[in-house]
């Protein structure tokens, strides 16, 4: 069997690090975290705060990193989710790209308005708001050093999905996997279910034990769940 690439964007102001520890853990599967500029290894790049720009600079790389496997999932948490799903419609436009399943996590569709907006507040008081908003606070937000390096992705990601505006276009043909914490307060079982709109591929719902941040601890469930959806994989 052709092994099947994962590509991975991670949730509001992370990095491709947040998915290093899935990297070589499933046979079959080639995980791919996505370095988004202004992060990480691409730190000196400026930060993006529009979306469509983000994906479409990020776009030739993705077509890169998927060329030659037999399936891609794409796959994305919370804001990454939304990353995801734009991705993934522009990737479905390139005929010559593999078989592809699309896969959210603790997001609602992507015509859901964002509650409330944290964009121009103080760092205290964005921070505050957005732990609120998202019910996770990233750690390194209490160390005064690491601060300087996290909030400015996160202040970027913030302002990037305040501007998002949703254009309806035809359903992807691709499947779509929507799975949420089982006892995430911030998207219902109701919220995954309404991704069948973005799809004729048809939608699987899926749950997993935890809170909005569940895949923090439960990550080699997701990654089973991945495995499953594009019949590859066991654990290594």
């Amino acid at each position: 069997m052709m092994s099947a690439a994962v590509l991975c964007f991670p949730p509001a102001g992370a990095g491709a690090s947040f998915f290093h520890p899935w990297i070589g853990r499933r046979d079959g599967l080639t995980v791919i975290p996505v370095e988004l500029p202004g992060r990480e290894k691409r730190f000196a790049e400026p930060e993006c705060e529009d979306l469509d720009t983000l994906v479409a600079t990020i776009l030739p790389e993705l077509r890169a990193a998927v060329a030659g496997f037999g399936h891609v999932a794409v796959f994305g948490h919370s804001f990454g989710a939304l990353l995801a799903y734009e991705a993934a419609r522009a990737l479905a436009g390139d005929p010559g790209l593999p078989g592809m399943t699309l896969v959210v996590s603790g997001a609602t569709w992507p015509g859901r308005p964002r509650p409330g907006r944290v964009t121009g507040l103080p760092d205290e008081e964005f921070i505050a708001r957005v732990e609120a908003i998202a019910g996770y606070k990233h750690p390194a937000l209490d160390e005064p050093e690491l601060r300087e390096l996290v909030l400015p992705p996160l202040r970027a990601d913030a302002a990037m999905h305040e501007s998002y505006r949703f254009t309806p276009r035809e359903p992807l043909d691709v499947p779509v996997v929507a799975v949420r914490g089982t006892a995430d307060t911030l998207v219902s079982a109701e919220d995954t279910a309404e991704w069948a709109g973005v799809t004729r591929g048809g939608l699987t719902l899926a749950e997993i034990g935890g809170g909005h941040m569940y895949l923090v601890d439960a990550w080699p469930d997701v990654l089973d769940l991945i495995a499953r959806s594009v019949g590859a994989g066991t654990p290594s």
